[in-house]
């Protein structure tokens, strides 16, 4: 029966997450009875249709109670939205290029954006779908090339007075040879800190994996959210593992004590708000997790309308000085 299972389907019940099983084991049941019906043309609606039932409320109860390390891994699948498919339902999307000194580098695209008469200045880091593609944005993680890249646009975006949205997804910057030669960490504090006095909106959101300094890059803003099933870190689980414990068998340990989630970064002040995903996560319904975001930036550049720079700046600032500071623990100096 797996020839009559939709690929995109039937790669995830081959490959997918391992706490998903009983989720795949009603899907693959749901698709077999769903091609007998169409084959046979056998009324079996009430068994469709119980099974379906059943999928929803297993994939529910399922995605309620995962931990940290089920979450990293949901952030991480192949099927979840990313920066090029979200780009690609907007109503206008113009690529500006370069840091005007090195390269071009793909793993972080930019440009000017247009949603709903809205207009932005987009910020993304880009991962790829192929292997090649893959390859070419470097996994996601950004040489500083891409952040210089990233600042000019920002800086540009400054002098037209549009706002700027940042959808951050990569396991964090290139740590290369080469990448620090030409001043990975330098590029990335100068992005911090010029981010800090941007006298425009900035909404950065979440999409997917949120590692380390790679995130701070182009996480500096007014308002932060994530989705629902995303990760926010100082460093990956894997990282944390091999060196608190040298023992890549600690991950899930590692991940549940980084308090990475959504969740767990909300409670703890870190982020300003949370963006549902359809149960099951992201890569089950694409499309509807697009929406959701998009109905979340909209909403969200409606709440900067008229804010003086001079306040967004203050009020910036004042937020990172005192994030997830804990009332009284830190004296004022």
């Amino acid at each position: 029966m797996t020839k009559d299972i939709p690929r995109p389907q039937r790669e995830r019940l081959a490959s997918g997450l391992s706490f998903e099983r009983p989720i795949k084991e009603l899907e693959s049941q749901l698709t077999e009875l769903q091609a007998l019906a169409l084959r046979t043309r056998l009324d079996i609606s009430s068994e469709i249709s119980a099974i379906q039932n059943r999928l929803q409320a297993v994939t529910e109860e399922t995605y309620r109670n995962i931990g940290a390390w089920e979450t990293v891994n949901v952030a991480r699948h192949t099927d979840r939205p990313a920066a090029m498919d979200m780009i690609a339902a907007l109503d206008e999307f113009i690529e500006l290029h370069g840091d005007k000194a090195f390269a071009d580098d793909k793993a972080i695209v930019t440009g000017l954006a247009t949603l709903k008469e809205r207009r932005f200045m987009l910020v993304a880091h880009r991962k790829g779908r192929t292997t090649k593609e893959r390859l070419a944005c470097n996994f996601g993680c950004a040489h500083p090339e891409g952040y210089r890249k990233a600042l000019r646009k920002m800086k540009l975006a400054e002098r037209m007075g549009l706002p700027i949205v940042c959808w951050i997804n990569t396991p964090g910057a290139y740590p290369g040879i080469g990448a620090e030669e030409r001043g990975q960490a330098a590029a990335i504090a100068e992005n911090i800190m010029a981010m800090c006095s941007l006298k425009v909106p900035v909404l950065v959101i979440v999409i997917g994996e949120g590692g380390s300094g790679g995130a701070l890059g182009i996480g500096v803003g007014d308002r932060v959210l994530m989705m629902e099933y995303a990760y926010y870190s100082v460093i990956s689980p894997e990282g944390c593992a091999a060196i608190l414990w040298k023992d890549g068998d600690r991950t899930s340990d590692a991940a549940e004590s980084l308090k990475l989630t959504s969740k767990d970064l909300l409670k703890l002040g870190v982020i300003d708000g949370v963006i549902p995903e359809p149960p099951g996560g992201a890569h089950r319904a694409p499309q509807l997790a697009i929406d959701e975001v998009q109905r979340t930036i909209l909403r969200e550049l409606r709440g900067f309308d008229g804010l003086k720079p001079e306040e967004l700046v203050a009020r910036r600032r004042e937020r990172y000085r005192h994030m997830a500071a804990i009332p009284g623990r830190f004296p004022s100096v």
